[in-house]
């Protein structure tokens, strides 16, 4: 007799949802079944159990707290005795802890690939926030400050960064802690200029429980969190002064108390203080403390602004551009000489946060096609460019009717080429002129310009 191959996958043999057949009845009813006569009406398929000479069948659920995830089914030629179905029973219920855990393994180990993506791209996305992660240039001027970066990471004597807005400053401390001994230790940031008056000491030094209304459970402070590593103060100067004698005690002794709590604690800190003000001069104004000045004040390190790394412009413009397109996805627009001359005529009063904004926002235009700095900058307060400039230096001239016309003719031409000879829509000449697009037809008819067709 040629039997039925019990080794496929599809036919009677497919997998088969709960309910269906005799296998799916005893996963749906979570009860197990023992068939102990081939002649029993209870087969679901009296002729196969026939044809296979099947004699017995054991059918057990497969349960684990409370979920069925199968049936163990036992299909037998020979009778089957209340001992092994019992045995049967012990066996699908060891089998369905295993599933189980074997399901919790697979699903830990997703959660955990899924973590450590998502911390990846956290990573990724701290390091672009802080100017694409990694100090750009070969600037004179930046070049001498990284060489202090380097004999000051090696000590661990307190810095003060002094520069603009928008320079790097919290790059640089960062730079100062992966290079120093401290390097596996943590990096605390705090911006004192953000901190409510009244919530300084708790944010500074931490709280327990009952310390105050809302002070539900015991929290760490930011010098505690730092404990081991660097602290990195920004914006030091706007820490009122009523509350820089207790930042002064943690500076001077290491020593600090949380709020509601009388235990003194100690705390092994770098600090690393940055500020865009003249610290100097708010002393002599009387509102910083001069004692908190010169403690701070052992390590200065002072960040260019970028109108003074002009040659870093192209640079940073450069990187800027890649960061911005892989991270959009989009094919990177190339950064022409012509750009970058543009860029470097530009004073920068944002710094490197401003080149940053204008370079996302070109090539958020560009559309992976070609850098639209024309529009980006358009946006920008008044402009500097070289031509401006020079013409600020010029002595007073009177201009004939005639040469204002020519350089009105001029502007418009220049506005033309530089808008693909498209006068209306977004990009077009109308709108790097600041002017109505039917004013701007009116006035190329006047002086008998024909634009050029828009590429």
């Amino acid at each position: 007799m040629t039997w039925e191959s019990w080794s496929r996958t599809d036919g009677d043999f497919r997998r088969m949802p709960l309910g269906r057949l005799k296998v799916g009845s005893v996963a749906s009813d979570r009860a197990g079944l023992l068939i102990a006569d081939s002649l029993s009406e209870k087969w679901a398929r009296p002729a196969w159990v026939e044809n296979e000479r099947i004699t017995s069948f054991v059918g057990q659920p497969l349960v684990f707290r409370d979920e069925t995830l199968g049936a163990l089914a036992v299909f037998r030629r020979e009778p089957i005795n209340e001992q092994e179905f019992r045995w049967l029973r012990m066996f699908a219920d060891q089998a369905a802890s295993a599933i189980a855990n074997a399901r919790a393994f697979s699903e830990l180990d997703r959660l955990r690939q899924q973590l450590q993506s998502h911390n990846a791209y956290l990573k990724e996305e701290v390091d672009s926030a802080l100017s694409f992660g990694r100090i750009v240039g070969r600037s004179r001027s930046l070049r001498h400050v990284l060489q202090q970066v380097d004999d000051v990471a090696s000590s661990d004597a307190t810095v003060l960064i002094t520069g603009e807005s928008g320079t790097g400053k919290e790059l640089l401390a960062r730079e100062i802690h992966e290079r120093s001994r401290r390097s596996q230790q943590p990096f605390v940031r705090v911006n004192c200029g953000a901190i409510p008056r009244e919530m300084f000491e708790s944010e500074f030094f931490g709280h327990v429980r009952g310390a105050f209304t809302g002070a539900t459970r015991d929290r760490p402070g930011r010098f505690q969190i730092a404990n081991g590593g660097m602290i990195f103060l920004d914006e030091i100067g706007d820490l009122p002064l009523e509350l820089q004698p207790k930042l002064l005690r943690v500076l001077q002794e290491g020593e600090y108390e949380r709020v509601g709590e009388d235990v003194t604690r100690k705390v092994d800190v770098r600090v690393i203080a940055a500020t865009n003000q003249n610290l100097a001069e708010e002393v002599r104004a009387r509102r910083f403390r001069e004692d908190l000045f010169y403690r701070l004040n052992v390590l200065p390190l002072a960040l260019p602004p970028l109108r003074a790394r002009t040659d870093d412009i192209p640079l940073l413009a450069t990187h800027a551009i890649a960061e911005v397109s892989k991270r959009l996805r989009i094919p990177a627009p190339t950064l022409t000489q012509a750009d970058a001359a543009r860029l470097q005529q530009y004073e920068w009063p944002g710094n490197i946060r401003e080149l940053e904004n204008v370079i996302q926002r070109a090539v958020i235009l560009s559309k992976g096609v070609r850098l639209r700095l024309d529009i980006a900058l358009a946006d920008l307060p008044a402009t500097a460019t070289a031509t401006s400039a020079s013409d600020a230096e010029m002595p007073e001239v009177i201009l004939t009717d005639r040469e204002c016309r020519e350089r009105e003719r001029a502007n418009l031409m220049k506005a033309l080429q530089r808008a693909d000879g498209r006068i209306y829509g977004q990009g077009g000449a109308a709108e790097l002129l600041a002017i109505n697009p039917t004013t701007l037809a009116s006035r190329l008819r006047a002086l008998k310009i024909a634009a050029p067709k828009a590429r």
